[in-house]
């Protein structure tokens, strides 16, 4: 599949494919970049090149490999007489597990980017990893929310609770509803059909899984996806919803009616769903 510009703003955000299902984001205005969680450093270094890109910055939200392991080879090739040493930031929490990592965020940090006049503010999300931060341009309404909140779906909860994911995920769902939202994976069909299996009623789910099958069908990403469209279709987002209750219920997945127990349960379902 090849890189796709998926934004069209006083910056691109570039899809830069990797691994099976990645994809590592490349922010950029036409010269300079910021690159979010490149875990290989080859298509990375590929695609600056196609597209005449000085990095600038590197971005991580969490420590796993397929988001870090380019980091070291990345900042050391892409490194230019502009930028000799490539800022890398990421999670404070995470700091002794990524190699690499020079500027430890915590969540509500803001961070600025010169080179390409980018503000971030940096989001706690715990729940997918203890550390696990996103990345939130509101002057360009951009996320990057590495493996919290996925195109239909969300992450495992490896490291974290239900009650921190619920609570990350809740974060993410109050911005904007038009925020255009950047996630890691292209897992989004898949999610989708668990989303129906839950909601069978949802109209509007039902439009998306055409909408996204027929994208797929044409090679095209999924994502970016946006707040206002997971808020509508992400049976994790609603995970109160009367009609994913009573799924839960039915399938004997649940005995207590609260969000925190609905989002495990529905959790742990998509978790053996195929």
């Amino acid at each position: 599949m090849p890189a796709h510009t998926a934004q069209k703003t006083s910056l691109d955000v570039l899809a830069v494919p990797a691994f099976d299902d990645n994809y590592l984001w490349v922010i950029h205005d036409g010269r300079h970049a910021a690159v979010v969680d490149p875990g290989d450093a080859v298509p990375v270094l590929a695609a600056l090149q196609a597209e005449g890109l000085t990095l600038a910055a590197i971005l991580l939200t969490h420590h796993h490999a397929d988001h870090v392991g380019g980091v070291v080879e990345l900042a050391r090739q892409a490194a230019s007489d502009e930028f000799p040493i490539v800022p890398v930031y990421g999670p404070a929490r995470e700091e002794s597990r990524i190699k690499g990592m020079s500027i430890p965020l915590h969540g509500d940090d803001r961070i600025r980017i010169p080179a390409l006049g980018l503000d971030l503010q940096v989001i706690d999300i715990p729940g997918h990893t203890l550390g696990h931060i996103a990345y939130y341009a509101a002057d360009h309404g951009l996320l990057f929310c590495g493996d919290t909140l996925f195109a239909g779906g969300c992450g495992r909860v490896f490291e974290g609770t239900p009650q921190q994911m619920v609570a990350s995920l809740g974060k993410l769902a109050r911005l904007p509803a038009e925020t255009q939202v950047y996630c890691a994976h292209e897992y989004t069909l898949s999610n989708l059909k668990f989303a129906a299996e839950v909601e069978p009623g949802n109209a509007r789910l039902q439009e998306r899984i055409l909408n996204e099958r027929a994208r797929r069908e044409r090679g095209e990403p999924t994502v970016p996806t946006t707040i206002g469209l997971e808020r509508q279709t992400n049976p994790f987002l609603r995970a109160t919803e009367k009609e994913i209750l009573g799924s839960l219920q039915n399938a004997g997945r649940l005995t207590e009616l609260d969000e925190v127990s609905s989002f495990a349960a529905l959790r742990e379902w998509k978790n053996t769903y195929r």
